[in-house]
């Protein structure tokens, strides 16, 4: 839907811009929210590139801004905003197009704000270049946002060039069934749509024949791949990349507990690649709260998966995802959430407070906590998972593991990560970066770890 009433003289804009910038045609990008986000602006990138656009930092000088834009919290929205409000002020006579889940869920929203030029939500990525050149021939402002509802295709976005790290995001999934009632994700991404098999292996090997030596798989619930697919599911796709030469790591995003059952688990644990590290989102440890979450697991069930991840994967990290003041959680509660946290003895936990979401249930609950609640539950449950961190790390400490660097992070020391998800940081040169070394642990430094290069 294109929509012509602005509060900027449009046509006069397309003519500052072509008398500033003539008609070589550069972009800039910036990315909110998850790796999915991250890798659909790399492809975004991809299709800009194709078309003859030169892609610079988005703190330069450029004709065309786009800011992919996360939804998942009122502060995600809060940002966005900020990040619009800045490119129109600072770059005027440019091109601002904003995509993404915020568009998607809340488009008018977005296009009440001055000098946004483009607007357009989770199933217009593909069309992205045709949407900025349709403005700069016409000066009409576009609001292209679709019912992502009654989207079943899986939109076909690959990425091969752009990567400037030596993990690779691999995206094979989008889409979302579940709708817990706190939960944006499911109205901004729609239902599950699963990548097709073979074009998951092909971006797989040229990831591989690029130099990448870590495949990360991504998606909105990775779980659900395969549903709308016959015969095919999650493992069959690890069991596939497993054998691709030249990678030498799988790594899993964020898994919904009922995949991992005892034979999934035995299935990934004969992987040779797959690293082991597996994040299991929980978002609370009492039962009555992930009730009220619409969460399909209790908390004996996921200790039963944790237990079977430990039984059959030896030294594997296990994190999560916690969310403090959910509406009605008493202290009685969060109490119970935090000592099934500290029973499970997690290697790494996100813990981030409750943020009302217009349209998803738990926004009309009447029993909201206030922020003072939330902040000091917040606070404690991130001071656990620093403790439990810690002791994760320091059973490591003179232990020989390989690690994977990745960069440079001052004073001759390189980062780098173990297969079970330990940040190492080691003396050496730009000559180690995307290599695999053996690494002897020596001791902790803050919540990362020191080592030396074997």
């Amino acid at each position: 839907m294109e929509d012509n009433n602005t509060e900027v003289d449009l046509s006069l804009k397309n003519e500052e811009f072509y008398r500033r910038y003539g008609r070589e045609k550069t972009v800039g990008m910036y990315t909110l929210g998850c790796k999915v986000n991250q890798y659909e602006t790399e492809a975004m990138m991809e299709l800009f590139q194709q078309r003859g656009y030169k892609i610079v930092d988005y703190n330069n000088r450029a004709d065309i801004y786009l800011i992919n834009t996360c939804s998942v919290t009122s502060r995600s929205d809060a940002k966005a905003r900020s990040l619009i409000r800045k490119a129109v002020r600072e770059n005027s006579g440019a091109v601002i197009a904003v995509v993404g889940c915020y568009t998607q869920t809340e488009p008018e929203e977005v296009r009440a704000l001055p000098g946004v030029d483009i607007v357009a939500g989770t199933g217009e990525r593909k069309r992205i270049v045709d949407l900025v050149e349709h403005y700069l021939k016409s000066g009409e402002r576009i609001v292209s946002v679709n019912d992502i509802q009654k989207n079943r295709e899986f939109e076909n976005l690959s990425v091969h060039k752009n990567r400037n790290r030596t993990r690779a995001c691999l995206k094979i999934e989008d889409g979302c069934n579940l709708y817990c009632t706190y939960c944006i994700v499911p109205y901004a991404r729609g239902p599950v749509r699963s990548r097709p098999y073979d074009e998951i292996l092909g971006e797989a090997k040229e990831l591989a024949d690029a130099g990448f030596r870590e495949l990360v798989i991504t998606g909105i619930h990775v779980s659900s791949y395969g549903r709308d697919l016959d015969n095919v599911g999650l493992v069959d796709v690890l069991k596939g990349i497993n054998e691709i030469d030249g990678i030498d790591r799988i790594r899993l995003s964020s898994l919904e507990p009922r995949l991992l059952t005892v034979d999934a688990i035995k299935e990934m644990a004969s992987l040779s690649k797959l690293c082991r590290f597996f994040h299991i989102s929980l978002q609370s440890g009492c039962d009555a709260t992930l009730k009220r979450m619409h969460r399909r697991y209790t908390p004996d069930e996921y200790r039963e998966i944790v237990d079977n991840l430990r039984k059959y994967i030896h030294d594997v990290g296990i994190a999560t995802d916690v969310m403090v003041g959910f509406p009605g959680e008493t202290d009685a509660e969060f109490k119970e959430s935090y000592e099934f946290v500290r029973e499970m003895n997690f290697s790494h936990v996100h813990v981030f407070s409750y943020s009302p979401r217009r349209g998803t249930k738990a926004y009309e609950y009447t029993d909201q906590n206030d922020n003072k609640i939330k902040d000091k539950r917040n606070k404690a449950m991130r001071e656990l998972a620093a403790r439990m961190k810690k002791d994760f790390n320091r059973r490591f400490i003179g232990q020989e593991m390989d690690v994977l660097f990745e960069n440079n992070k001052g004073d001759d020391l390189y980062e780098g990560l173990t297969d079970n998800y330990i940040r190492v940081l080691t003396k050496g040169n730009e000559s180690i970066r995307n290599t695999i070394l053996s690494v002897k642990l020596k001791e902790l430094k803050g919540l990362d770890v020191l080592g030396e290069i074997i």
